[in-house]
């Protein structure tokens, strides 16, 4: 199929037009203030606090979500039933529902006054206000992102396998554990990126979930928009983390799972 320059032209101006757009905003968070101001402004001893604990609370929140989520992709993966569509659609709705309406969302069901807050209460599990609450609202913003592509990974594993998996004596736990996980690895790895980049950056249903407070409950993005009209260095230098950090993140998947690419190749 011959390609001609004019639409070659066109395609390669939006390409770069898309690429300016995108990479302006971030390149301008590094040259904006000298890096030694930003370095300097993480000597703050609530930056860093902020920065811990948005580790911290990501971590465990994308822990949970790969202990939950795997296995129940693979459920949504490699069955076909009646009302499939509806629990994907139930899983996917917090991608698009505004952050301010996740944290209400959060609050009716698991505040002391939803629906599940008096057992809560009663156990002595506290959430509101809380690191807890926290991880809680980080799971349930970025779950989607690790699970939908998790989905995507496990029916690209060619059924062939699977079957012959199964044919040799295989359960299904050992053909899940043992084919299905490391076929997909690249997919359920660029998921996981996703997801754990997504946490690190989550700022509404945390905080009408679970506050600002510093030490406790205030993340990065919380102490990012606790500086903006105080402290901008400051805020600057903490969205440099942030960048930083999500870059790596994404690049590392890249380096590591280049199984990834021919994953979502065959997904797509």
């Amino acid at each position: 199929m011959r390609r001609g320059p004019g639409f070659a032209l066109v395609a390669g101006a939006a390409l770069a037009l898309l690429l300016a757009f995108l990479g302006l905003p971030l390149v301008a968070i590094f040259v904006d203030v000298p890096p030694a101001d930003l370095v300097g402004a993480l000597d703050d001893p609530a930056a860093r606090d902020a920065l811990w604990l948005s580790l911290e609370t990501s971590v465990i929140a994308l822990t949970l979500i790969l202990l939950v989520g795997t296995p129940a992709a693979w459920m949504l993966a490699t069955r076909r039933f009646r009302g499939r569509s509806a629990l994907l659609t139930v899983v996917e709705l917090p991608l698009v529902v505004p952050p301010a309406v996740a944290g209400v969302a959060l609050l009716a069901s698991l505040g002391p006054s939803g629906i599940v807050g008096g057992p809560l209460g009663d156990a002595g599990i506290e959430l509101v206000l809380q690191k807890a609450g926290v991880v809680v609202a980080l799971t349930f913003v970025a779950s989607p992102f690790y699970v939908r592509q998790a989905i995507v990974a496990f029916e690209a594993v060619e059924p062939r396998l699977l079957e012959a998996s199964r044919t040799l004596g295989a359960g299904e736990a050992r053909t899940f554990l043992a084919v299905g996980i490391p076929v997909a690895r690249g997919g359920l790895a660029a998921g996981a990126a996703l997801a754990w980049g997504r946490a690190l950056g989550e700022f509404g249903a945390t905080l009408m979930f679970a506050g600002s407070f510093r030490g406790e409950t205030q993340t990065t993005s919380l102490a990012i928009y606790e500086r903006f009209a105080t402290d901008f260095t400051g805020a600057l230098a903490l969205s440099a983390v942030l960048v930083a950090a999500s870059a790596a993140i994404l690049l590392a998947t890249k380096l590591l799972t280049p199984a990834g690419t021919e994953v979502r190749r065959a997904a797509g």
